[in-house]
């Protein structure tokens, strides 16, 4: 999915948009959305016609999906607050996992439409790319999505971290990764545009690769998705559902079952940390160098430090003291930004920090304390200090490739 926002951070907007919108008379049409750059955008609009038209509900559905600033950093929490108060009383096709959301009772749900998630692909044919010499194979992922954190889960492995989705299906098609943990409607997306290309599909071996689209909506919708629930109902019995989600259900044996036995969070975390450290045992974290992308921007000690307190007022409860992890992806090493495989750039990352994070309060800081934070990222990663201050603008234009490097 391109979407991404954490779940905490949607359930907060859609609290917030229902903090000041009523819910519509049950004369009005209900506005439909679905999430930007999504692979499943067309199937969505049509399981909620299906489902809507099933149910007596009037409907209109918004053209473009949730509203956003038109870039490619996913939709943070403030946009879909505008949009819930403003364009929208439903989401179409919002992925729900009973294990890695924490969108507790902040939002109505319902009852799932199609199972789907996350899983680990390989090219069929004589053009798949093959392990390196040193027999360790490049698992490609999206970043800050959880992809990212079952990837990082593998053992024996370098990453890809890529943009999207669909970049990750093409890190796979094109030879950067021999392997890459996907979302799996992207790959369906992917095939449809490029019928030569064939993936053997298989499940991802964790309990965060498991979820289901659903309708999604503000408090006060209880109603409206008891309705949609009995229209969902009826038409998974009668065959109905199953016709129109027909190919992009997951393919049998790729289903990764979230059980009651499944690892507990902290013994996932566990993994996770095992697995980053076993790539920093084996060295394969190397000094940053010159890339293309031209020179990355100057920082100072000054800024390190304040964007240091910074992160841990901010950060570090989700993504660890250390940068290491915890509910949110790694921010160090080459589970964050491997040194020879990552097309994130700083600018990027800037952009998406600076419109989506901290999770609770999506854009709170000033411009200049996203540029001390970042200025400590890049310190963390390798980069060096100097003497010039790192600016907003400055970070916010960098395409310089943020890789990651030790400390000396």
């Amino acid at each position: 999915m391109n979407f991404r926002i954490t779940h905490i951070a949607v359930a907060a907007a859609l609290a917030a948009g229902g903090a000041h919108m009523n819910a519509h008379p049950a004369t009005n049409a209900v506005r439909v959305c679905t999430l930007p750059g999504s692979p499943t955008a067309v199937l969505d609009v049509a399981v909620a016609r299906a489902v809507l038209k099933a149910a007596g509900i009037p409907a209109t559905f918004a053209a473009h999906g949730i509203d956003d600033d038109g870039g490619d950093d996913g939709i943070s929490a403030h946009e879909l607050s505008r949009a819930l108060g403003r364009d929208c009383d439903l989401v179409a096709g919002f992925p729900r996992s009973s294990i890695a959301d924490a969108s507790g009772s902040q939002m109505v749900f319902s009852q799932g439409y199609l199972r789907s998630g996350y899983v680990s692909i390989t090219l069929r044919g004589p053009h798949a790319a093959t392990a390196a010499a040193d027999g360790k194979e490049t698992v490609a992922a999206t970043w800050s999505s959880p992809s990212q954190l079952i990837a990082v889960q593998q053992k024996n492995v370098r990453f890809d971290l890529e943009n999207t989705s669909e970049l990750t299906v093409d890190a796979v098609a094109k030879g950067r990764a021999q392997r890459a943990i996907v979302w799996y409607p992207a790959v369906v997306a992917y095939q449809r545009t490029h019928p030569e290309q064939q993936f053997a599909v298989a499940a991802a071996p964790s309990p965060y690769a498991d979820w289901n689209l659903v309708f999604a909506s503000r408090p006060g919708m209880r109603a409206l998705q008891a309705r949609i629930d009995d229209s969902l109902t009826h038409m998974n019995g009668d065959g109905r559902l199953a016709a129109l989600t027909r190919g992009w259900t997951l393919p049998e044996g790729a289903t990764s079952e979230a059980r009651a036995d499944a690892p507990h969070f902290d013994d996932a975390m566990t993994s996770y940390r095992r697995a980053r450290d076993n790539v920093r045992a084996a060295g394969h974290i190397i000094k940053v160098a010159a890339t293309t992308g031209g020179n990355p921007p100057a920082f100072d000690h000054e800024q390190v430090e304040h964007g240091q307190h910074i992160y841990s007022e901010s950060c570090a409860k989700c993504h660890g003291a250390q940068l290491e992890g915890i509910t949110a992806p790694a921010l160090s090493g080459p589970a964050f930004a491997p040194a020879a495989n990552s097309h994130l750039t700083i600018g990027g990352i800037y952009q998406y920090m600076s419109t989506n994070m901290p999770a609770d309060r999506p854009g709170k800081m000033s411009d200049q304390e996203y540029a001390d934070l970042m200025a400590f990222l890049l310190y963390t990663n390798g980069y060096d200090a100097g003497d010039a201050k790192l600016t907003s603008e400055a970070a916010q234009s960098s395409t310089t490739p943020l890789n990651a490097g030790p400390r000396h």
